[in-house]
């Protein structure tokens, strides 16, 4: 496979990694520009009906699985050249073992938060009636989720050798007596070969997993493939805190269980184990408000992403809002116009307030009084005998009134007192055209004659 070259409707740009039944390419779809991963199954086991069945079987069980925490597969079949291929969604993030090579070892908080998020994922997967069989570090990958507890969340991968349900054809299904999986996380039964395998081999792996992420190595370290089959079939496993020193209270009796060599002694459910985890977390969090003393159980910052996927910084543009931006917590722009709307009508409100009072201001005048309204205006009326004490003084004026505001009740019935006017004086001046307004009858409305009612010749009628 070289680059360029097309697979279904997707190009080929480059290889990204390499196993030992194939190769996975990243490729992009050449209509939608969807990038992808294509993972191609060698040529010489692409003509073994076995290996294309076990290949094939992962891409039956991921898409029949509705779960998050599954890779999801787009599409698989033949090449031309008769070459079978799987399409996956492309993974951006590390693989767990990738992590553990890096860390050696996680918080017990991460490391129970992982456990849980799998454990969920393998509930849907054992609802659907499918058991994976080969759960370790390497088939779970670590992708960003701002939405999951911790920002990140495992995708299993490889269900190349999982056992489907009873709806799945017989050549599908694995031989009875074959020993699948990778024996460092391999159940008893899987181990043994008997062929009573069912979804709890999947919660022991899980707890060989959660294992080797609070200890740092797996529970059975053994050199040999024979020595560590033989292990798990009869020694019993030691606590993680023997390896790491103390642990939170519960921890290692929720790891023993998950590792008892008989089946009906492990968690009866995937889900089971997931509140187990639940509950732990919770006491976890409990004790670091609480300040006892146990940050070192604590969870670390963004878990451990590595340098290289750190959140992206948020766009520079505000991105178009839609129907569906509300559910992804995007502000809606029906709620933008509401509340613009509602600002606008307040405002409007204001203004007419305001625009009421002063009219009804301009009316009540030093002119007109009223025994319901307070004086607004008090007329100052000049001293007669300090006038009369001045020969040369011009006789005196009435003094433009003077707003005065009243400061009790009583000042609202007082009338307001006008200057005596001498017949010689002339008349007082009109008040402006704006405060006194000539009452205009209203015109009478005309009565509205109702329509006439249509005839049935003009139903028809195209001039209408």
């Amino acid at each position: 496979m070289r680059e360029g070259s097309s697979i279904g409707a997707y190009r080929v740009l480059r290889k990204i990694g390499e196993g030992g039944m194939g190769t996975v390419f990243l490729a992009e779809h050449t209509l939608l520009g969807r990038h992808a991963a294509i993972k191609i199954l060698l040529p010489e086991l692409s003509s073994q009906r076995d290996s294309v069945d076990r290949f094939f079987n992962e891409a039956r069980a991921a898409t029949a699985i509705s779960d998050p925490g599954i890779v999801q597969v787009f599409d698989f079949g033949f090449t031309t050249n008769n070459i079978a291929y799987i399409v996956m969604e492309l993974l951006e993030g590390e693989q767990l073992h990738l992590r553990l090579r890096r860390l050696g070892a996680l918080p017990p908080a991460d490391a129970l938060r992982i456990t849980r998020q799998v454990a969920g994922s393998l509930g849907a997967a054992h609802a659907s009636g499918i058991i994976h069989r080969d759960l370790k570090p390497e088939n779970l990958y670590m992708i960003r989720d701002p939405e999951a507890p911790g920002g990140e969340r495992p995708k299993i991968l490889d269900f190349g050798i999982a056992k489907l349900g009873d709806n799945v054809p017989d050549r599908l299904r694995t031989r009875t007596g074959a020993v699948l999986g990778t024996p460092v996380y391999m159940s008893p039964e899987q181990c043994d070969g008997a062929g009573q395998v069912d979804h709890r081999a999947d919660i022991y792996s899980l707890g060989c997993v959660l294992f080797h992420l609070l200890a740092g190595r797996p529970p059975f370290d053994l050199p040999g493939v024979g020595a560590i089959i033989s292990a798990h079939l009869r020694e019993p496993a030691t606590a993680p805190s023997s390896v790491v020193g103390p642990l939170p209270p519960g921890l290692d009796d929720l790891v023993l269980r998950c590792l008892a060599k008989s089946a009906a002694e492990r968690f009866a459910t995937a889900l089971e184990l997931q509140h187990a985890c639940d509950a732990l977390l919770a006491q976890i969090t409990a004790a670091e408000l609480g300040g006892s003393g146990s940050s070192m159980w604590a969870a670390t910052s963004r878990s451990s992403l590595p340098s290289y996927d750190l959140p992206h910084t948020q766009p520079a543009y505000d991105p178009p809002r839609t129907t569906l931006g509300t559910s992804a917590g995007q502000p809606s722009l029906i709620v933008t116009r509401r509340r613009l709307g509602l600002w606008m009508g307040v405002a409007a409100l204001a203004g007419g307030t305001a625009a009421a009072v002063v009219v009804l201001t301009a009316r009540v005048g030093p002119h007109r009084t009223s025994a319901a309204l307070p004086a607004l205006t008090e007329t100052v009326v000049p001293d007669a005998s300090a006038a009369a004490e001045r020969p040369d003084a011009a006789p005196a004026a009435p003094v433009a009134a003077v707003p005065v505001i009243p400061s009790d009740a009583a000042a609202a019935d007082a009338a307001i007192v006008l200057p005596d006017r001498t017949p010689s004086e002339p008349p007082a001046r009109p008040p402006p055209s704006g405060i006194l307004r000539k009452q205009v009858p209203a015109k009478p409305v005309p009565a509205r004659i109702p329509p006439a009612k249509p005839r049935a010749e003009d139903l028809y009628d195209d001039r209408n």
